[in-house]
């Protein structure tokens, strides 16, 4: 018999146990990176996504909730080597450590590849790349609209290069996020903007230079469609 009276006794129950270890994990890991191999992954209705990531020895249970895997720039699948950044938590209902997942990406500038590659391969197969939807160019335009960052160095060439060859032509800027999170909705809700306004004879859509990494939101599968479907002709480069 313990020394220790019923009355002494600092007894949990189960649900506070879960909740006082839950506080303890999110103070302890308020935010890392981690990279891993997606296996068991599921996306019910909600939209939520619910996978594990793995390496040879261990493996932990995560979640990545609807808000955040919208601005995905990839379909995450099984066997697909990613980098997340996530907050560390344990589901009180059942007691189970997991990763809330903020951010994902491929793992390495080869994933990036890959994806892109894959992107290229369907917007092939189903004819978007083809001569005969090509716009014409306009040979003297009057008026040509600028997607692009309004404070990069893209903007700084091109109005340099315009002023040359077009010193009579009016420009309109269209100012984006061209790098981040949500810039490539960003692009493609300007996109549509300028087509609706009517302004422009040509659209230039310019990212400037930069990594594959820097460069991704011009990769978006919502965006090529866009400029697929604009009315006016779009010049990316």
């Amino acid at each position: 018999m313990s020394d220790i009276s019923v009355n002494q006794r600092d007894i949990y129950n189960v649900t506070r146990l879960n909740r006082e270890v839950r506080a303890v994990l999110e103070g302890s890991f308020p935010s890392i990176w981690l990279q891993g191999e997606i296996s068991n992954f599921a996306r019910p209705a909600s939209g939520h996504m619910y996978l594990t990531l793995k390496d040879i020895h261990s493996q932990v249970r995560c979640a990545m909730f609807k808000n955040k895997n919208r601005f995905l720039k990839f379909e995450p699948e099984n066997g697909v080597e990613v980098l997340v950044r996530a907050n560390v938590s344990l589901y009180e209902g059942r007691g189970e450590f997991q990763l809330i997942i903020e951010y994902m990406e491929l793992a390495g500038e080869g994933g990036l590849q890959r994806a892109y590659e894959e992107l290229k391969q369907k917007l092939f197969m189903e004819g978007l790349f083809e001569e005969e939807h090509k716009q014409p160019l306009p040979n003297m335009p009057r008026t040509i609209g600028i997607i692009t960052s309004p404070t990069g160095a893209a903007i700084r060439d091109i109005l340099s290069v315009l002023k040359r060859r077009y010193p009579a032509g009016n420009i309109i800027i269209y100012p984006v996020a061209v790098q981040g999170e949500g810039s490539a909705e960003q692009i493609t809700t300007m996109l549509k903007t300028a087509e609706k306004r009517n302004e422009c004879d040509v659209l230039i859509l310019s990212r400037g230079g930069g990594s594959i990494e820097d460069l991704w939101a011009f990769n978006n599968e919502t965006l090529a469609r866009a400029i697929f479907d604009c009315s006016l002709p779009v010049v990316s480069g």
